[in-house]
Order: structure tokens, then C-alpha cells, then sequence
């Protein structure tokens, strides 16, 4: 995943939050720029695992390998590599969950060559796709990490923790209406009643 100028802007408020010297780029030679091309990456990541996220989920179709499994499995199916994948959430075969395990670079599971295999994934969207939501918790985030890194002001970066996690909470909620509302079974309900 490359680095673009979204990212560099997300990475720079999050710099003022803290009162630090914003960035242009994550290689120019400051402290600001140092620290955040180091951390920027793995908790951008980090956060985008914190929950199933509906604008980082992404389905595709695997290639199923010629190698088959050692033990315990019939089939070997390539990870995709575009976008790499950072969570697997399911596979499936013709719309039904199958069971399945991953090893290395490949997942492996039951099928039979004839089976079109599906994994929903989670993956890392370009900066300029993640909605306004998790963008601020991010923020908040960076601001927490970056007030104890450079500011190395230990309650700035509580408060920046603590807002971080409210604003990721919020955002988990508001991700949620990015897809169909499950509907409870009524029937269930009553029959319980009586």
C-alpha cells in the first residue's frame, strides 16, 4: 500500500492536535516526519482490524493450486495479493460458509475443483476512501501516540487515548448502517411468550 497525500494530511493534524510542527511528507528530516513514517503504517493497520469494517471489506473469487494439501485438507486456494489481505473474514461456496483454515500465503479447505470459492476479506482502502468517522478516531489515535513519542507528554497522550476510544466506538456504530439492517425473527419472539 502506498503512501499518498491523504495520508500525510491525516498524519499532519493529528501532529497539530498535539501542538507539533506539521509534515509534507513522511521522508523530509524532522522529528515529526521520523516518528510518524514509522508508526503511521502499523496502526493504520491496526485500527483497520479492530472490527469488520463495511468500508475496508472486500470479496473475490480465489484461484484454487494444483498442490494439494499434506494432511487434513482436500484444497489449496491462493490468497489474493490485490489488495493484500489483512483479515479473513469467511469463504464460501455458492453463498455457504465452508470451513477452512489459512497457512502462509494460501487458504486451505474442502472443495471439489468445480466449487467457485469466495473469501470476504479486510483490507487497507487508500486514505482518500475511509469515510469521515474513522478518519477522526484515527486522528485521535495518531494524537496519542505521537503526544507520548515526540511531545512526550504522558497526559496528553491519556486524553488523546481515551478520545481515540470514544471516537472508534462511535465510528463501529456508524460503519454498521453500511449494510442492511438484520431482521429478528418475530416468530421466535412470540412463541417464546406463549
Amino acid at each position: 500500500m502506498s503512501i499518498n497525500d491523504v495520508d500525510v494530511t491525516i498524519a499532519s493534524r493529528a501532529l497539530n492536535l498535539i501542538g507539533a510542527n506539521q509534515i509534507s511528507s513522511f521522508t523530509e528530516s524532522s522529528t515529526e516526519a521520523n516518528v510518524a513514517n514509522n508508526l503511521y503504517t502499523p496502526i493504520i493497520e491496526g485500527a483497520l482490524t479492530l472490527t469488520r469494517w463495511r468500508f475496508a471489506t472486500g470479496q473475490q473469487q480465489l484461484s484454487r493450486l494444483t498442490t494439494v494439501p499434506v494432511s487434513r485438507w482436500d484444497s489449496a486456494y491462493q490468497m489474493p495479493t490485490s489488495p493484500p489481505i489483512l483479515l479473513l473474514h469467511a469463504v464460501t461456496v455458492n453463498n455457504n460458509p465452508i470451513v477452512y483454515d489459512r497457512y502462509e500465503d494460501k487458504i486451505y479447505c474442502n472443495s471439489v475443483e468445480d466449487d467457485t470459492v469466495i473469501a470476504d476479506y479486510l483490507y487497507r482502502p487508500e486514505a482518500q476512501y475511509w469515510p469521515p468517522y474513522f478518519v477522526k478516531a484515527v486522528m485521535y489515535e495518531l494524537a496519542s501516540i505521537f503526544a507520548a513519542a515526540i511531545a512526550q507528554k504522558g497526559d496528553l497522550a491519556s486524553h488523546f487515548a481515551v478520545e481515540a476510544e470514544r471516537a472508534y466506538t462511535r465510528a463501529k456504530w456508524a460503519d454498521s448502517s453500511s449494510q442492511t439492517a438484520k431482521n429478528i425473527r418475530t416468530s421466535t419472539l412470540t412463541s417464546i411468550r406463549r
